[in-house]
């Protein structure tokens, strides 16, 4: 679209508005129409914009027009952050990283702990309504996640300007590509480092988020232990799927695109009223395994900057990229022995790793139909492994001689005994007709040959076998896959009947959100079998994940199995969960276990388990100043059960009232304040108090009554999680049972 000839006034004006360079950048193209001296004067005049507010109100005098430009810079240095200085409890150290409305700092956090933070700030000049937004969207995207692979927030607030800035997780490390390269990594190991992106992307869209900016810069690699570890980090132009992140409005000004060029999917740069979904970050993460197979984009970026907006979009939507292997294949001699030097290869090795299977995963992320990509991030990271370890990728049309082709390679012995059968039965043929006439030794040959061909034919049948249970397998990953996409739809009745057709055997850590998520639906439907089955399933394929997302599960899982009276089920769970979380580190981990560990009374040798967890916390909460009530009133409640449980009823009702001081931000409607009341009736009761304890059971089961019994949903009018008012639940059963004898 051509814009109209305007006044330099109209253009200066509407250039000032946009944010991102880039964007500016192409505007002035546009509006200018090949006036390069118009075109020149208002990209000075914008470069000097953030001394106009500092000139006019008279801070600045005698300057003049030819020491402007070595001003401004000048200014944003004095009016920045300054290293050394604090903002809030962080110290700034040093300068780290600037994005297009964001700097990053290293910081030192001064209290509770010390440690090195990442503290991100909006830009001096920058905080406009639209870039505190997106800036805000960032903060909000982050926090929501909780991956291994995804830079976790820790804090956030505004300076004593206003400001505003959060606080992440420091990454150590270096961009993926780079490190890939830096340390000469094989051709497996930079696929297992792209499995655990895919895993993070996937981690975001479940989460509701779309990241629109994946590239390597946005990719660190770390050491955790000597282990190489992916992190994800800058989700500032993450789009949210279902919702806005803020309650602010985020908008794209006309013609500015979001994004990087060389990674960014035709929907995304063609900017109709298509709507961007996952599968654009589906189409970033194939252009990212393309560079980390030949250390190459499909399009390269300079090139695709330096021919203006309307190309730009033209070669993303209209023009075929060439296939890895072509890729390396156009590549001169040094260039090409370099690429392969840095993956452990040869020229020759190289090509042919990428013709094939690697070529077809690679361009069917990049199809420019987004219905013909992969559906999912997990769909993708699902091919790749299939790859690695020598099975049909869905990707390739099914030819008999390709399935033939892995069968061979996925059953190299048994074929190679073939080839040797089949040349020993050659040779015997060789020899009966060479000794005709020796018809006994004749015959012990063909006897001979009869029995290897039985065996040879019954090595091809146990290869056809293991070929359809790798074709099953493959076939119920996919179920799993249509499964997530049927509960995006909030379909969760033909989901259930998909996943319950799962064999036992098929059943693996790829389904976890999605037999979570059922259990949580069949539980809030009050179906309490159906509940603890998925969630029996899911504790059973989640071993390998990490622990605080397992300990969540656990939580859900035993306040259904109490409510069904399975208590043999119950007690063993609780065994796994104090197997598995014995030496945890983490407070509200601890404090999950702990708890539910003690819904149900338990035996002395299992308080003696536990005790070690309830030292834990003891110590941790002994540790926390009373100026955060917020970060241990879950760990006085577990501890006030523990109490409970080992008669220690002057300390159970102690934690118990500590917990109740903080009122927190679901009021006094919340499934904790429900639990600890009813503890404190119990202990209370033990006291000999018993007009207190029937106020405290009163007022802990009107709260269980009315928020748990009228509003058992995800949501709708119910403070907290569900399983918590389930806690809450089982706990007044027990008081009322005890308090009850007093009456």
């Amino acid at each position: 679209m051509n814009l109209q000839p305007a006044s330099e006034e109209a253009i200066f004006d509407e250039a000032r508005r946009i944010a991102d360079p880039a964007g500016r950048a192409a505007f002035l193209d546009r509006a200018c129409q090949g006036d390069a001296a118009q075109r020149e004067r208002l990209a000075e005049l914008l470069s000097l914009e953030p001394l106009a507010e500092i000139f006019f109100s008279g801070v600045v005098e005698n300057i003049s027009a030819g020491n402007l430009a070595e001003m401004s810079a000048e200014a944003a240095t004095v009016l920045d952050e300054q290293i050394g200085t604090a903002i809030g409890r962080y110290k700034l150290l040093e300068k780290i990283g600037e994005g297009g409305c964001g700097v990053v700092y290293m910081a030192e956090q001064q209290k509770p702990v010390r440690r090195r933070v990442a503290l991100k700030i909006i830009k001096l000049g920058m905080d406009t309504k639209s870039v505190i937004a997106r800036f805000e969207a960032e903060r909000q995207a982050l926090a929501m996640m909780e991956h291994p692979n995804i830079a976790r927030v820790l804090d956030a607030g505004a300076t004593e300007m206003g400001r505003p800035f959060f606080v992440m997780e420091l990454v150590r490390g270096f961009k993926i590509t780079e490190y890939c390269d830096k340390n000469n990594l094989a051709m497996s190991q930079r696929l297992d480092l792209f499995i655990q992106v895919c895993h993070a992307i996937q981690h975001a869209h479940q989460k509701g988020l779309i990241h629109r900016d994946i590239k390597p810069s946005n990719i660190l690699v770390t050491l955790h232990d000597g282990v190489p570890v992916p992190k994800v980090i800058d989700f500032g132009i993450a789009k949210a799927i279902d919702e806005p992140l803020t309650d602010k409005t985020l908008f794209t000004s006309y013609a500015q695109l979001i994004g990087t060029p060389a990674y960014m999917s035709p929907e995304q740069a063609e900017m109709s009223g298509l709507d961007i979904d996952t599968r654009s970050d589906v189409y970033s993460l194939g252009v990212l395994l393309y560079e980390l197979l030949t250390g190459k984009t499909p399009f390269d970026g300079q090139e695709l900057v330096k021919s203006g907006v309307d190309n730009l979009r033209r070669t993303l939507r209209e023009q075929e990229p060439a296939r890895p292997s072509t890729m390396v294949t156009t590549m001169q001699g040094n260039e090409l022995l370099a690429t392969a030097e840095r993956r452990r290869s040869e020229p020759v090795k190289l090509i042919t790793a990428l013709s094939g299977d690697l070529d077809w995963i690679v361009m069917k992320a990049l199809e420019k139909d987004r219905q013909r990509r992969y559906q999912t991030a997990n769909g993708m990271a699902m091919e790749v492994q299939r790859y690695l370890a020598n099975e049909p990728v869905l990707a390739r049309p099914p030819g008999r001689f390709y399935r033939l082709q892995k069968l061979v390679r996925r059953n190299k012995i048994i074929f190679a005994a073939g080839t040797a059968i089949a040349a020993a039965l050659i040779i015997g043929l060789g020899i009966s007709t060479v000794m005709f006439f020796r018809e006994r030794e004749a015959r012990k040959i063909a006897d001979d040959a009869t029995r290897r061909e039985t065996q040879l034919r019954e090595a091809a049948e146990q290869g056809r076998q293991n070929e359809m249970l790798l074709r099953q397998e493959a076939e119920s990953r996919e179920k799993v896959v249509q499964a997530a996409m049927l509960l995006r739809r909030n379909n969760y009745t033909e989901a259930d009947v998909l996943i319950a057709a799962l064999p036992p055997n098929q059943q693996n850590l790829a389904g976890a959100s999605v037999f979570r998520s059922l259990g949580e639906w069949h539980a809030l439907r009050g179906e309490w079998p159906a509940a603890a089955e998925r969630f029996a399933v899911l504790l059973r394929i989640n071993e390998p994940d990490e622990i605080y997302s397992a300990s969540m599960d656990f939580s859900m899982q035993t306040p259904v199995l109490v409510r069904l009276g399975n208590l043999a089920a119950y007690h063993q769970l609780r065994a796994e969960m104090v197997r598995r979380f014995a030496d945890v580190s983490d407070p509200q981990v601890a404090e999950r276990v702990l708890k539910n560990s003690l819904l149900a009374e338990p035996d002395p040798e299992v308080i003696r388990t536990l005790t070690p967890i309830a030292n834990y916390i003891t110590t941790y909460v002994n540790g926390m100043s009373a100026e955060y009530p917020n970060k241990t009133c879950w760990q006085n409640l577990a501890l006030g059960l523990y109490h409970l449980r080992q008669e220690g009823y002057a300390k159970a009702a102690d934690c118990c009232r500590k917990c109740l001081t903080y009122t927190g931000p679901e009021g006094l409607d919340s499934p904790r304040r429900a639990a600890a009341q009813l503890i404190l009736a119990m202990a209370e009761f033990h006291l000999n108090q018993t007009e207190a304890a029937q106020e405290s059971l009163e007022t802990g089961k009107r709260l269980v009554d009315t928020k748990l019994n009228s509003s058992l949903n995800r949501g709708n009018g119910v403070s907290g999680y569900w399983f918590d008012w389930m806690f809450a639940s089982a706990l007044l059963n027990e008081a009322e049972t005890l308090v009850a004898t007093a009456r």
